[in-house]
């Protein structure tokens, strides 16, 4: 199994709502409105890397409201 971390910064107000859709996906095991620098914070997994990567890259930065992500893959 793969684990990452992404961090996710919204657009204002959009926080709470995308968290709610962010938990319905398939490779999300948690997905956390966090105070800082970003404003979510989501744990997923998977099979394979790319399986992660490719949730991120398209179906996390798909959504209304996505300002930017950085993925933190598990090296565990």
């Amino acid at each position: 199994m793969v684990r990452a971390f992404i961090m996710m910064k919204t657009a204002a107000g959009k926080s709470a709502d995308l968290q709610n859709r962010i938990r319905e996906m398939d490779a999300v095991i948690e997905a956390h409105v966090v105070a800082g620098q970003y404003d979510i914070i989501v744990e997923a997994e998977s099979e394979e890397v790319y399986q992660v990567i490719h949730a991120v890259a398209t179906d996390l930065n798909d959504l209304d409201g996505v300002v930017d992500t950085r993925t933190y893959i598990c090296l565990e």
